[in-house]
């Protein structure tokens, strides 16, 4: 090429799948994988009901499903998801506040892309991948952060987010994760006032990404955004990937809030719509689905059940990780992802995992460089010694060495022995070489 045309990136990986490679390559030694790695109900076993697919077949029995649908999306289904926001009694919220995209991670990478180079939005550590790729991606500089606090339940450092805000004036807005990805933390309806607060005092806009909203259990209590934000320009994005779950749909959204209310925020929200005119629209089918399934009487007794397992794993595996040495574990109250950290200086680059298979021990040693993560390096020999596939902690841009799991296994008695030989391999791995 005449001169190099890739624009620089950050050198960061998205972990989450990047590992897929490594132990798809361990399969090829005969090694039987367990993924805990990514959070597909679908590939752990969900069973989507049947009710659900005959909706579904309803809709593909219809020809308008095959065909474009308006910009923004299909307009019953804005219609419908407005009114709920309407309903709620605190947010009117028009349908043409709503843009439909081809999956949440179409609308972080549009939302972000749209933001001036120099202005940035200041993010939870740790963070999801796919935010802080984006808010990467479009700066080429490491963002701001403001951490959540494993010693804390994961509660979220407000003092250091009202500090950051207040000295760095490039930050123009600030994201929550409710119920978050990585942690499993719900917000408490104080905290979430606080943030908006906040976001009121500095002139700053939000963005929630509320994915996991209705996943939520352990007698945990929140709030949506369209409950607390008042004034103050914002964004929830909202999907069905989790929730139906169908994350093969590709369908995702945007709610815009206030943007009546400030011209540079509906400017900006103008960008985003520009860039979306320029696709066209998103899939049809899942739109039209949306309203059907959400009002369909089987959906609210679905979704209980679906959290009432979640809420089972989570204690099972909070039960058997608490009591571990050399770490910090918090019980998950909402969405499915369990978060663990390794205490202070546990780790380093000396501490093995017995592997049996001298040909999958020569291949994990082999992709390991001195200078790989503390974290990293566990889950590699984890993943070669037991075939369990977890994510290493520090690839959602954190300091804090540690992994990831789902509660996403229908068979408990499978999940508690994954969970069971993380735990025992933990001490295995530490107590190696102190």
């Amino acid at each position: 090429m005449r001169f190099d045309i890739a624009k620089s990136g950050s050198g960061l990986t998205y972990e989450i799948r990047n590992i897929v490679a490594v132990a798809d390559k361990l399969r090829e030694y005969g090694k039987t994988i367990t993924w805990e790695n990514i959070g597909d109900p679908i590939a752990k076993g969900e069973t989507i009901p049947s009710w659900m697919k005959d909706v579904l077949i309803e809709i593909m029995s219809e020809d308008i499903s095959y065909g474009y649908s308006p910009t923004k999306g299909v307009n019953e289904t804005r219609e419908y998801l407005a009114e709920q926001v309407t309903n709620r009694g605190n947010y009117k919220l028009g349908m043409d506040d709503i843009i439909f995209f081809n999956g949440l991670g179409d609308a972080i990478a549009r939302a972000y892309s749209a933001i001036r180079i120099d202005a940035r939005i200041i993010m939870p550590e740790p963070t999801y991948s796919t935010h802080l790729l984006a808010e990467i991606h479009h700066a080429s500089f490491p963002p701001n952060t403001y951490r959540m606090n494993p010693y804390h339940n994961w509660h979220p450092d407000i003092a250091e987010l009202e500090r950051k805000v207040k000295s760095h004036n490039t930050i123009v807005g600030a994201l929550v994760i409710n119920p978050d990805n990585p942690t499993g933390f719900v917000y408490p309806v104080k905290t979430l006032e606080k943030v908006v607060s906040i976001a009121r005092e500095y002139d700053l806009f939000l963005v929630v990404d509320e994915t996991y909203r209705n996943i939520i259990y352990n007698s945990q209590e929140t709030a949506l955004l369209c409950d607390i934000i008042g004034d103050v320009p914002a964004i929830s994005m909202k999907g069905i990937s989790k929730e139906f779950p169908w994350p093969g749909a590709r369908c995702g959204w945007i709610e815009v809030y206030n943007a009546d209310k400030d011209e540079t925020f509906a400017r900006y929200i103008s960008a985003i719509l520009s860039q979306k005119m320029a696709e066209v629209c998103s899939t049809t089918l899942p739109q039209m689905a949306i309203p059907r399934i959400m009002s369909h009487p089987e959906y609210g007794k679905y979704l209980e059940s679906r959290n009432r397992h979640y809420e089972k794993l989570s204690n099972i595996a909070f039960n058997i990780l608490k009591d571990v040495p050399y770490i910090v574990v918090n019980r998950t109250n909402g969405a499915f992802y369990m978060t663990v950290v390794f205490n202070e200086a546990v780790l380093n680059g000396r501490q093995k995992i017995p592997i049996d298979e001298p040909a999958v021990r020569d291949y994990v040693e082999s992709i390991m460089s001195d200078k790989i993560e503390h974290d990293k390096r566990f889950v590699y020999y984890l993943l070669a010694a037991t075939g369990v596939c977890l994510v290493p902690l520090t690839s959602f841009f954190t300091a804090l060495p540690g992994f990831r799991l789902t509660l996403l296994e229908k068979d408990v008695g499978k999940f508690e022995e994954t969970v069971q030989i993380i735990a025992d391999n933990i001490v295995k791995y530490i107590e190696s070489f102190k």
